[in-house]
């Protein structure tokens, strides 16, 4: 929980530098799956461009209302309850930002051809193969090593450097934790098959656009909550954990840190408001 938080937030940093890229760099992003041909690429720049004209239009304000809520309680101890209230928070505007997206992607599936779909399995197999190097190392003294560095990481981005105490803390918590590589690899892997299962149906039966989001909506909601129950049960797990883990890490923090914490989310929310207040 602490770390999909602090990855939602960290993707803040330098908002007003990186915002106005974001529909290039999310269009090469997108290229490098699918390898647009000359009649999409116009069509998938003006989708990107038309979703962050809505994004900055009306998210930005509630992000950074959000951000300035967060200020006044990084402050005061918290409970696993009320992380995971804003671990909810969270993914309700998750969830806002998935719906908005569904009628532009399904625009583009209708007009994807077999080579491309194709190209994107290739593409998810490449991933496969980094994801195997950043989670699944054979060693388990490598594998527990490289958690703690992007846990330490997340953790120091907001809270500034963590002491010889807090590490041991943020150890011990790790060591609980139900945390399992192995089935999030297998989820992920499941969820690319049901896409490339339904881009292959989708483009093989001339789909209508409404067919196409109707699918993708299917796909969105699975990849929120998988259909697979013991799947569920474990993410209800993870989810608990993370929400404990959160709150004893942030009780654990010194003044100076919270006071860290506090300027850092001034940071981040005074740029979502200068990048909402210059809305085109």
């Amino acid at each position: 929980m602490l770390a999909a938080m602090l990855a939602l937030l960290g993707g803040c940093s330098a908002v007003r530098f990186a915002y106005d890229r974001a529909p290039v760099l999310v269009y090469w992003w997108l290229d490098g799956y699918v390898d647009f041909d000359d009649a999409q690429k116009p069509r998938v720049r003006a989708a990107i461009a038309g979703w962050f004209a809505w994004h900055r239009r009306s998210q930005l304000v509630d992000y950074a209302d959000l951000l300035a809520r967060a200020e006044t309680e990084a402050l005061a101890d918290t409970t696993p309850e009320r992380a995971c209230q804003w671990w909810h928070e969270l993914q309700r505007r998750v969830d806002a930002a998935t719906d908005a997206l569904a009628g532009p992607a399904a625009e583009l599936v209708v007009t994807l051809t077999p080579a491309q779909i194709d190209h994107i399995e290739r593409r998810y197999a490449r991933y496969n193969d980094d994801f195997r190097d950043d989670f699944l190392q054979q060693d388990a003294a490598e594998r527990r090593e490289a958690t703690e560095k992007r846990t330490f990481e997340r953790a120091q981005m907001l809270y500034g450097r963590l002491d010889d105490g807090q590490r041991t803390v943020v150890r011990q918590l790790l060591a609980e934790s139900p945390f399992d590589p192995e089935a999030w690899f297998a989820e992920r892997r499941y969820r690319q098959q049901e896409a490339l299962q339904a881009m292959r149906r989708l483009v093989a039966d001339h789909a209508s656009r409404d067919e196409a989001e109707a699918a993708l909506r299917v796909y969105f909601a699975h990849m929120k909550e998988s259909p697979r129950e013991a799947y569920r049960a474990y993410q209800t797990e993870l989810t608990r954990y993370n929400c404990a883990f959160t709150a004893r890490l942030h009780n654990r923090t010194t003044a100076a840190q919270r006071q860290a914490a506090v300027r850092k989310l001034k940071g981040w929310e005074s740029d979502l408001r200068a990048l909402a207040a210059a809305t085109p």
